[in-house]
């Protein structure tokens, strides 16, 4: 038999890059030959191809989750029965670099679908067209810097773009906006099971609910300030690939920085209680694949940051399709389902480095890649410029929906910095009305380690009702950091923990708009929470 090889976007050229640059989707978008060729590609894989053809957009995004079916032959069946059956690697050291032949796999296909439309075109611009097919990539989006995808992405039900054959411009349906199943899948449970189309923000879980696209517009507006300072915290001051590459709790004792962590967030916030919040149907949302664009991209960033650092040896956690639970995993180990030939997978090893894989990022143009201190010194100062800058950020850190549609704990830290908060229990705050949510309150478990505090120069501490960051009159800048200890699978979905220095409001509504909320940890995970009957939590 012979096997799809995952060879990535081949062809095309940047200026000053070695292989042509993937650009951020607000930049995209206004690339008109780019964007009018992507839209026709992506729209092709959607329909011109049967959901059972293994280069359509639906077998490429089921590899992530469900229909927990084999790929190409790789694996005739779970390796493992009681293991996470997607393929995707979470919780571990290679959810990085599993990643990265993914989104090559879908650059692949969406690149030969462009150049097919390309040669179609028959005004006099038809050279254009072909140039810039060999120049398509993948967009990412840059949520540390812009939060709020362009309107392209979240709120058009058309686009404008090129057209071929004659290169009019002419509307068509957006498929960045959605995806439509044809047929929904026989495996998918409620409410996927009733949902045609991917959502973002439903409003129930019927089978035609609506979307609160401007409850997502504030939740990630409100998100942007924490996002970036993370961003930049987990870019600056995690050096060792454990704390960098997974959500669980690594050698630096904490995972709210890593790679992984910031990016559970962001699911959370884009979906709301839509697909992108379900490890099992994420990757049908059309933004699932710039998201990991970018995280990607971050990856390319650390990696220049760090030389040298790269998979260390570690176990699975979660396990996958191929992969038992508590297995050995290291640099080596197969990147299933990804071929890089007609016998072997890609693994880890061979993927440090972009541009033989057929893309590169704009930070990197006009640098020596043979010269990895002068690129180290280089990133830093572009990173400083993307994310630094110092101060108290402004806004609702980790914004989260006014809707409320995933489950939530609520911590409340008021205590001195240097005291010592109990093990904190699970209180059911507003009694929801779904018995599945009752039980996972009654089991769920979660504690609070001492709040710390940490000074610059070692002066004394502001109160603790204060902001988390906290500039005095001496120059002093405190971080207050919340450790959370939860067992994540316990409420059945994804959910989030808001944290607040101080009291916590008595009504969910005001939450948000506290003063005294100052962040959140998010848990991603299979599963769904209706948006009416939740139930909340106060850990006290």
């Amino acid at each position: 038999m012979s096997r799809f090889v995952v060879t990535g976007a081949k062809g095309g050229h940047t200026q000053g890059a070695q292989a042509p640059n993937r650009l951020e989707i607000n930049d995209f978008v206004k690339n008109e030959l780019h964007f009018s060729l992507y839209v026709q590609a992506l729209q092709s894989i959607y329909t011109n191809k049967s959901q059972d053809e293994i280069d359509s957009f639906f077998q490429i995004a089921g590899i992530h989750g469900l229909p927990y079916v084999s790929w190409d032959g790789s694996g005739g069946k779970p390796v493992d029965p009681n293991a996470w059956k997607g393929y995707c690697t979470h919780g571990d050291v290679l959810f990085p670099t599993f990643h990265r032949p993914y989104m090559i796999l879908l650059e692949q296909v969406i690149q030969r679908e462009a150049v097919k439309i390309a040669a179609t075109y028959t005004s006099a611009d038809a050279q254009k067209f072909k140039d810039a097919a060999e120049n398509v990539r993948q967009p990412y989006w840059d949520w540390a810097r812009n939060s709020v995808p362009p309107a392209e992405v979240i709120s058009m039900d058309q686009v404008t773009i090129l057209a071929a054959p004659n290169g009019k411009r002419v509307q068509v349906t957006n498929p960045l906006r959605r995806y439509t199943f044809h047929p929904i899948d026989k495996s998918f449970p409620r409410p996927y099971s009733q949902w045609k189309s991917t959502y973002r923000y439903p409003t129930s879980g019927s089978a035609n609910p609506a979307e609160d696209i401007n409850g997502m517009k504030r939740t990630l507006q409100r998100a942007q300030s924490q996002i970036r300072s993370t961003t930049y915290n987990m870019l600056t001051r995690v050096r060792t690939w454990p704390a960098f590459s997974n959500h669980t709790v690594g050698d630096g004792g904490s995972s709210s920085n890593s790679l992984e962590a910031i990016h559970d967030g962001i699911h959370n916030n884009v979906g709301g209680g839509g697909h992108m919040s379900d490890p099992s149907v994420a990757a049908f949302d059309p933004i699932f694949f710039m998201h990991h664009a970018n995280v990607d991209r971050l990856l390319s960033l650390w990696s220049a940051l760090n030389p040298g650092t790269w998979v260390t040896p570690n176990t699975s956690q979660d396990g996958t399709w191929t992969i038992p639970a508590g297995a050995p995993i290291d640099e080596n180990t197969s990147l299933t389902p990804f071929w890089n030939s007609q016998t072997s997978y890609w693994v880890s090893a061979n993927v440090g480095t972009t541009a033989p894989l057929g893309y590169t990022y704009p930070e990197f143009n006009g640098l020596d890649a043979s010269n990895p201190s002068v690129v180290q010194t280089a990133i830093a100062r572009i990173v400083n410029q993307l994310y630094g800058g110092g101060g108290r950020p402004s806004g609702l850190p980790w914004g989260l929906p006014l809707g409320l549609p995933l489950g939530f704990a609520v911590m409340n830290l008021a205590a001195t910095p240097t005291s010592k908060a109990p093990a904190s229990e699970a209180k059911v705050q507003n009694g929801g009305t779904q018995e599945d949510a009752h039980a996972a309150v009654r089991s769920f478990a979660a504690s609070s380690a001492p709040l710390e505090s940490r000074s610059h120069n070692g002066g004394a501490h502001p109160e603790v009702d204060q902001a988390p960051f906290t500039a005095t009159d001496a120059g002093d800048v405190w971080e207050w950091t919340a450790r959370i200890r939860l067992k994540k699978y316990e409420v059945g979905s994804s959910f989030s923990v808001p944290i607040f220095l101080g009291s916590v409001p008595e009504h969910p509504g005001e939450w948000l708009t506290s003063h005294h909320f100052v962040g959140a940890h998010h848990a991603f995970v299979n599963g769904w929470v209706s948006l009416r009957g939740l139930t909340f939590w106060q850990c006290s």
